[in-house]
């Protein structure tokens, strides 16, 4: 990756919906040469892909949660993992060194649908208990990862 590779990826930080043409000009190079620069990089892995912010409160999602997961000493977490990914109010799931194995970000309507949530995760197949933190208010969410230095 080099510094022209930096900038777009910085500008498409900023505004993932730059076009190739905006991208050229920022960076000094034509709409072509930005294009298979960015090709590049997804095909790299560095760019992982594009989407909106919504509102989760605006779309009835006004409860989120941090859920942390402890499994059974038998239990297998790759299977947990599958049986956690099929769960839609779960927004954000990692695989953490600790007591716990999982920690989830969950967003659900209300505080019912929060209790409906954990009484589905507790039948789990090798969650052995559950530790929920509710969020009472989000400071910011959605930070674009910032680019280390080059060095």
């Amino acid at each position: 990756m080099d510094a022209v590779d930096r900038k777009l990826i910085d500008a498409l930080l900023t505004n993932g919906r730059a076009t190739y043409a905006e991208l050229g000009r920022l960076v000094g190079l034509s709409g072509p040469s930005v294009t298979d620069r960015i090709n590049r990089l997804e095909q790299a892995g560095l760019i992982t892909g594009y989407h909106a912010r919504v509102s989760p409160a605006r779309l009835g999602l006004g409860v989120t949660a941090l859920i942390g997961i402890v499994l059974s000493d038998a239990a297998d977490s790759d299977a947990v993992a599958v049986q956690l990914r099929e769960l839609p109010e779960i927004e954000d799931c990692w695989f953490i060194a600790g007591d716990e194995a999982f920690m989830m970000k969950v967003r659900t309507s209300d505080v019912d649908a929060l209790e409906k949530l954990l009484g589905r995760l507790i039948r789990i197949r090798g969650v052995a208990r559950t530790r929920t933190t509710i969020v009472l208010s989000t400071r910011w969410e959605d930070r674009a990862v910032s680019l280390p230095e080059a060095g």
